[in-house]
């Protein structure tokens, strides 16, 4: 993979299949959930693969993070949970070539409580990225920005995706976190979305100078096994600069320790959608 241009150029709609919707969550803050969503989509981009990410966070920072505005977010994710499919947004371009996103407009923040009023409330999302040929537009994936809570929003995007990945910070509580939301993912899975499984574990913020990200590392690996990813993204000063100048960190230097393993984890990402493709076949 070469350095990417900062052109972008436009979505190709000629796969008729659905897209691939993957949530990514974590009800802890801090851990790289956001940081994974933007550079992970950017990664699987430039590898020539068509991305949405779905900022479903009111903090919008997935959205910041890919260079839109806060006053350049008046038809997100908000209208796309709480309005008509037939008026539902429209994906925009982003910088980054096959990478489209629709942001969070600050009235995401209100959508909790309104969500609680409406009918199928946990399926608002499943609903709209299918009613409006979101899910069906040619994307290969859907990549879903999830709030640091276990709230409406995370469950709307557990209830839309078809796996889930977690990005789990190198630190003592972060891994005791971890524990409520596999439980939250498995009462998802019997009540509201028996397809949903988890895609993996990415281990964040590794520091090798440390010798408690090895410890939490080997405990991870220790109780979920091949479900957590080989690839861990390193604690690593460009990966944390990069949105506070709007870009991934895959344009922003390409060549950082932190870029580099983004990219590694997005071919082990695929190489895991492969794998599960053909046992789903061979079942």
């Amino acid at each position: 993979m070469s350095d990417l241009p900062p052109d972008s150029t436009p979505l190709t709609t000629s796969a008729p299949k659905r897209a691939v919707i993957v949530a990514i969550a974590n009800q802890k803050g801090g851990v790289g959930k956001t940081t994974t969503a933007i550079n992970l989509a950017t990664a699987l981009a430039a590898s020539g693969q068509s991305v949405l990410l779905v900022d479903l966070d009111p903090q919008g920072n997935a959205s910041t993070g890919l260079g839109v505005s806060r006053t350049d977010r008046t038809s997100g994710t908000y209208a796309l949970l709480l309005e008509d499919a037939d008026a539902a947004p429209k994906p925009r371009p982003s910088q980054v070539p096959n990478l489209h996103i629709l942001p969070a407009e600050p009235d995401l923040a209100g959508a909790e409580i309104e969500l609680v009023a409406e009918d199928r409330r946990e399926f608002r999302l499943k609903d709209a990225l299918r009613g409006s040929g979101i899910a069906n537009a040619g994307y290969s994936y859907i990549l879903i920005d999830c709030p640091p809570s276990l709230g409406l929003l995370t469950l709307n995007g557990l209830v839309a995706a078809d796996s889930v990945l977690v990005p789990l910070q190198c630190e003592f509580f972060a891994l005791e976190g971890l524990t409520q939301l596999t439980r939250t993912i498995d009462l998802v899975r019997r009540k509201l979305n028996p397809d949903l499984r988890l895609h993996g574990i990415v281990l964040t913020m590794f520091d090798r100078r440390n010798n408690l990200s090895d410890l939490v590392a080997a405990d991870a690996r220790g109780f979920f096994g091949n479900r957590v990813f080989e690839t861990v993204i390193p604690r690593n000063i460009r990966v944390s600069e990069a949105p506070s100048h709007g870009k991934p960190v895959l344009l922003y230097d390409f060549r950082s320790p932190g870029a580099q393993a983004y990219v590694r984890l997005a071919q082990e990402f695929l190489t895991r959608e492969r794998d599960h493709a053909r046992t789903k076949v061979a079942q």
